[in-house]
């Protein structure tokens, strides 16, 4: 964010020192490639991919598809994998909450640690973004 409001802050003064159509694009350009161009590396659509991580109870695996427009997540389903109690009770606390954390965010700028007190199920979650995103390429 400081980055952006650097650039954004400097565009103005470049743009009224440079009255030319040189310094006009190269002010929206910087406000607003940097948003467009990580996004824009990821073809639209919706992907599926499993990803595993180590629980107490040896490894689990969780679903996720994701549901991608511009490079940002616009919806997020999460398919539980429990191999037993414990690991349904965290993976549906898990499921529960991740919407409100990966909607409307920058497939690139997503890096899940904890949701909803369901802090290993994230590991799984971030190995199939990894997936998703190679796919999505």
């Amino acid at each position: 964010m400081s980055l952006a409001g650097t650039v954004a802050g400097c565009a103005p003064s470049t743009a009224d020192s440079t009255p030319g159509t040189a310094a006009a694009p190269g002010a929206p350009a910087a406000g607003s490639s940097a948003l467009a161009g990580s996004g824009g590396n990821y073809k639209d659509g919706t992907y599926n991919a499993d990803g595993n991580y180590v629980s107490p109870n040896g490894t689990e695996t969780v679903g996720v598809q994701l549901t991608l427009a511009a490079g940002k997540v616009t919806d997020v389903q999460i398919t539980e994998h429990p191999s037993n109690p414990n690991t349904r009770k965290f993976q549906g606390q898990f499921a529960g909450g991740i919407a409100a954390q990966v909607v409307g965010r920058n497939i690139d700028e997503l890096n899940v640690s904890k949701v909803s007190g369901s802090s290993l199920t994230s590991g799984g979650f971030n190995q199939a973004l990894e997936k998703i995103k190679a796919e999505a390429h």
